[in-house]
């Protein structure tokens, strides 16, 4: 079993301590997003996982916790965010200097081919157009040469809880585009992020993008991957594409042990997170020696 932590909250970011608590359990218990009181219990045990994949936008937190994951034996990797977007975006995101601080460091202390870097999601705005995005991606590149060999891009995807956002911003004087897949501005931008990923010994890699981007040297990735986890690791995995994810998803089957509206990164273009409000207060209710992120329906 491959485990997920967390397409829908910053695990490593806001909630390592519980984390550790329940690797040290050996369990979780994760409600279904659709009717909480659907509960599984996910083992946590070492003979049961195969790999654990990281999404983070800040992993500090969970740096003092890696050698107990060693210890045990787990095997694991990071999908690790750094955008460098301006605070009316990304308001409770690390400084870009943090984040790439801290991207170093885990990949000095895990090896680099373990921390795959996401410049994801790509959105046009007067504070990011396209020439921001170059003029960023480059200077985030060069930081990470050596300390990574993949880059990750997708274009934001317009859910209703992230539009509203957007319609919110807008209303502020700050509007928003999400780049259509066959707009030249946007292809010449992802043409460009190749090569300077390439200057820095990466590849670049889309996310769940339905276009072909190939010819701007752009190829269709996987972020829970089995080919890089046989590669790194030296395991095989299943190859059975994750049908609980979109059409163009590549994703194997995984398991997420996180929770919808737990983030308060307050990201404008957040998936999982329906209201800030809403987060914060799930935060507060969380409790690290619980077995779930947040309290169970009925309990």
């Amino acid at each position: 079993m491959i485990i997920s932590a967390s397409r829908r909250t910053d695990i490593p970011a806001l909630y390592a301590e519980w984390f550790i608590r329940r690797i040290h359990a050996g369990f979780c218990h994760v409600p279904n997003p659709f009717n909480p009181r659907h509960v599984s219990t996910v083992s946590l045990r070492p003979e049961d996982v195969e790999v654990i994949v990281f999404w983070t936008r800040h992993a500090r937190p969970l740096l003092p916790y890696l050698d107990v994951l060693d210890r045990f034996g787990y095997r694991y990797y990071f999908q690790y965010t750094v955008l460098g977007y301006p605070r009316v975006l990304d308001a409770g995101a690390p400084p870009v200097e943090v984040a790439i601080a801290t991207f170093q460091q885990l990949a000095r202390r895990i090896g680099a081919a373990r921390v795959i870097w996401r410049y994801d999601p790509i959105l046009f705005s007067p504070v990011c157009d396209a020439d921001f995005h170059r003029r960023n991606f480059a200077r985030i590149a060069a930081a990470l040469q050596s300390y990574t060999g993949r880059c990750v891009v997708s274009r934001c995807t317009g859910y209703r809880k992230t539009t509203r956002r957007i319609h919110t911003l807008e209303a502020q004087g700050v509007p928003i585009a999400i780049p259509d897949a066959a707009d030249p501005r946007f292809l010449a931008l992802l043409s460009d992020l190749a090569d300077i990923a390439r200057a820095h010994g990466m590849e670049l890699v889309s996310c769940a993008e339905e276009a072909d981007l190939r010819a701007c040297g752009v190829r269709p990735g996987k972020c829970v991957d089995d080919a890089l986890i046989r590669q790194v690791f030296g395991i095989q995995v299943t190859a059975q594409k994750d049908p609980g994810q979109r059409a163009a998803c590549g994703c194997v089957v995984s398991k997420d042990i996180g929770m919808y509206d737990t983030c308060t990164m307050g990201c404008v273009y957040c998936y999982a997170t329906s209201s800030g409000v809403r987060a914060r207060r799930n935060r507060r209710r969380h409790d690290p020696r619980a077995s779930s992120l947040l309290p169970l329906a009925g309990g």
